[in-house]
């Protein structure tokens, strides 16, 4: 799923997030704290206002969430339109009381701020912005129109005309910017969540691939005795039979099906890892393993392997780690995708680090977001400054978030490059993915420690 596919998926199920009963609880909170305000200031301070209208006003707020609990059911979630208007309900109300109490003359005008960061998190973005002007028109009426306070002793409270402004201006301000900072903040949270669940998903069918080649391999092991008996007594049966053509038929048919039964067994199990000693294996025919299903797609993959000078020259045995194997086949794939001929795949290492370095003779990545490969869902890349640059740059952005994801779990650390950035000459793709030893198990020439008795797979699989 690209980019663009998700953050409309998004917006469509955006306001189908909140329930009902959330903005019924915080408007129960929001009308408590307004007549504890208005009690406060008449009782305390002695400010002479419209006290009466003020609680019609907070008793129109608490009459509304009383039909809200008692028609609707408690887990009602609401449409698009209906947060809106309940939102839109919360903001004139909330004027409307700004209104008698002295307009923005009135600290508490900043509250106006919280229905429309509601808004900027549970809508789509045109109901956002229609809250937000709504919210700002507001404002402004009530800071042009309103009833003023009078202090205990008959004075009016009013603000300098200056410090008024000053205030609108700030509202103005926090509106648009806490409305575009709290809906980036909340798309890229449920942009990240998404890319981890595909991650999630990717990691449970390479474990399930896995486990199924050990099944496979499994049968293919334990059918290798009987087939073999088979076998052997249908050729003895064969040679005892020889004058009774029928018979002998039948006994040629036999072993020609276990013959065939052990070919089949044979192909499906040949990437087999029920046996735990191939649940390790050189480093190399791990990779060897990743880049198998791009090895035919017309772009040649060249492996080359080589100790760096004064390391030990026995290449390292690792564990085959779904999530090594999945990470590395994504980037193998992504540099066969984009390669004019072939994909160089190269493997050193040392005594305490391994490295594999995956490049291509492409384009390479474009300028203008090499420094956010890796993040979920990478918006594709801006014409006038990559259009000479990698194609379907746009559906890639997730698989490297993948593969980065996973081969990050395993202890590797990933850096993209150009291959004109790594002194390789002009274009190409290059990522470098580092282990240290250290975080590898059994990296070592050998398995460090006894493998006991192959275990039985489970028969979920």
């Amino acid at each position: 799923m690209s980019a663009t596919e998700i953050n409309m998926f998004q917006d469509q199920q955006r306001s189908n997030w909140i329930r009902l009963r959330t903005l019924t609880t915080l408007r129960w909170f929001a009308t408590g704290g307004q007549a504890v305000a208005i009690l406060v200031a008449s009782q305390i301070y002695g400010l002479q206002f419209e006290i009466g209208f003020a609680f019609v006003l907070i008793g129109v707020s608490v009459a509304a969430n009383l039909i809200a609990t008692f028609v609707y059911p408690e887990n009602k979630r609401l449409s698009e339109r209906e947060a809106s208007l309940w939102l839109v309900f919360d903001l004139i109300q909330l004027t409307l009381l700004l209104f008698v109490t002295g307009g923005l003359n009135n600290p508490f005008a900043m509250l106006v701020l919280a229905p429309v960061t509601i808004a900027a998190t549970v809508l789509h973005r045109a109901s956002t912005i229609i809250v937000g002007l709504t919210a700002i028109g507001l404002i402004t009426t009530v800071s042009q129109f309103y009833l003023p306070l009078i202090l205990h002793d008959g004075a009016v409270l009013v603000l300098p005309n200056i410090t008024q402004f000053g205030f609108w201006v700030s509202l103005v301000i926090g509106i648009v910017f806490l409305s575009t900072y709290a809906r980036q903040v909340t798309t890229e949270m449920h942009a990240m969540r998404e890319a981890l669940v595909a991650t999630q998903l990717a990691l449970a069918r390479e474990q399930k691939l896995t486990d199924l080649g050990g099944v496979v391999a499994a049968a293919a092991h334990e059918l290798g005795t009987p087939l073999a008996t088979i076998k052997l007594v249908s050729s003895e049966l064969m040679e005892e039979l020889g004058d009774q053509p029928d018979l002998f038929d039948d006994a040629s048919l036999i072993r020609q099906q276990a013959d065939r039964c052990r070919d089949i067994l044979h192909s499906m199990g040949r990437a087999g890892k029920d046996d735990l000693h191939l649940r390790h294996a050189p480093i190399e025919a791990v990779l060897r393993e990743a880049a198998e299903p791009h090895t035919d797609r017309g772009k040649e993959v060249i492996f080359h392997l080589a100790a760096d000078e004064g390391a030990d020259q026995t290449q390292p045995t690792i564990a085959r780690r779904p999530e090594i194997v999945h990470g590395i086949r994504n980037l193998i794939q992504n540099a066969v995708d984009f390669a004019k001929a072939e994909v160089c795949v190269d493997l050193t290492w040392t005594d305490t680090d391994i490295k594999v370095r995956i490049s291509d003779d492409g384009p390479g990545f474009p300028g203008s977001v090499i420094g956010r490969i890796g993040d979920p869902y990478v918006r594709e890349r801006r014409q006038t400054e990559d259009s000479g640059g990698r194609p379907g740059y746009k559906g890639m952005g997730l698989g490297l978030f993948i593969a980065k994801t996973l081969l990050e779990r395993s202890g590797a650390t990933l850096t993209f490059a150009n291959s004109r950035r790594a002194g390789l000459g002009e274009g190409g793709a290059v990522i470098d993915v580092v282990w240290k030893r250290a975080s590898l198990p059994n990296s070592g020439d050998r398995v460090s420690e006894p493998l006991g008795e192959n275990q039985p797979h489970s028969p979920e699989i």
